[in-house]
């Protein structure tokens, strides 16, 4: 039985990146009994837990260039630069069908992370537990200034990469002693601090526990590669990430770009499997 948990990063459109790993991993079989994902990572695992192999990319690239998907005609209209319902409610119910019966029956644990707003930490919703996981979905997905804020059991929620974009720690809490993590940024990469400080405190300005996840988000984010690196390098941690260097927007239209780096994650994948199977099987 293979014992790991998977952890997926988000980053928006750059999870064409993990589209391409978690096909790979279908095409072989492979379920990991735990998965923890982080926004687009939260939605990729959605297909790959209803073995849908090719689903999230189809849409993806079907529907990047559309309006109705991503556009700043939805952040005017609808205060949202994704189309959250056209995304989370005609995508999945008619126009790309979502296997909800193979989701609910699939024994694997998934854990989906949010952020609370008023306490700017992170929420965890799980799969079993969670009476509407498409909406913790949605909540897991929905970016600070370009999605409105989801209120779900009496919380509100926005994107859990605030609060927790590299959720390895949570998923060793819960018991996983060997994980493999799928980032959607090149070796190297650190985050910036966020600029933008009086737009966020005008914004958000009822949240302040959201402002100052925000603000220390950078260090958070830098502080927990370091981690994954260090865990690396002991071979705690079975890393895969991008081997070349695409600059691919969190926003990006370009089918072409999208197509190369959802190749890259599946040759990625494919390259590293044999030598990933092995670890995972050490003693």
């Amino acid at each position: 039985m293979l014992e790991a948990g998977l952890v997926l990063e988000g980053g928006g459109m750059r999870g064409c990146y993990t589209s391409g790993v978690l096909d790979f991993f279908m095409e072989k079989d492979l379920y990991f009994p735990y998965i923890i994902g982080v926004s687009a990572g939260a939605c990729n695992a959605s297909s790959y837990i209803s073995r849908q192999k090719g689903r999230s990319i189809k849409i993806n690239l079907d529907y990047a260039q559309d309006d109705r998907y991503i556009s700043y005609k939805n952040l005017i209209i609808k205060r949202s630069l994704f189309g959250m319902d056209f995304i989370f409610d005609e995508i999945p119910n008619k126009l790309i069908p979502f296997d909800f019966e193979t989701f609910n029956e699939a024994k694997e644990k998934f854990i989906i992370v949010a952020t609370d707003c008023k306490t700017g930490q992170p929420v965890y919703f799980d799969k079993d537990e969670c009476e509407d996981v498409v909406k913790a979905i949605k909540a897991s997905s929905s970016l600070p200034f370009v999605a409105p804020i989801v209120e779900m059991n009496g919380k509100f929620l926005l994107d859990g990469g605030i609060a927790d974009p590299l959720p390895i720690k949570k998923s060793i809490e819960d018991g996983n002693k060997k994980n493999v993590i799928v980032l959607t940024r090149n070796k190297g990469y650190r985050k910036s601090p966020f600029k933008l400080r009086k737009l966020l405190k005008v914004m958000y300005s009822e949240y302040p526990g959201l402002i100052n996840a925000m603000l220390n988000r950078y260090k958070v984010y830098n502080s927990t590669l370091e981690y994954i690196e260090k865990l690396e390098s002991e071979k705690k941690v079975f890393v895969i990430r991008p081997t070349k260097n695409m600059k691919v927007d969190r926003i990006e239209r370009d089918v072409n770009k999208l197509k190369e780096l959802y190749e890259m994650g599946y040759e990625d994948a494919k390259r590293c499997y044999d030598e990933m199977m092995n670890w995972i099987c050490e003693e």
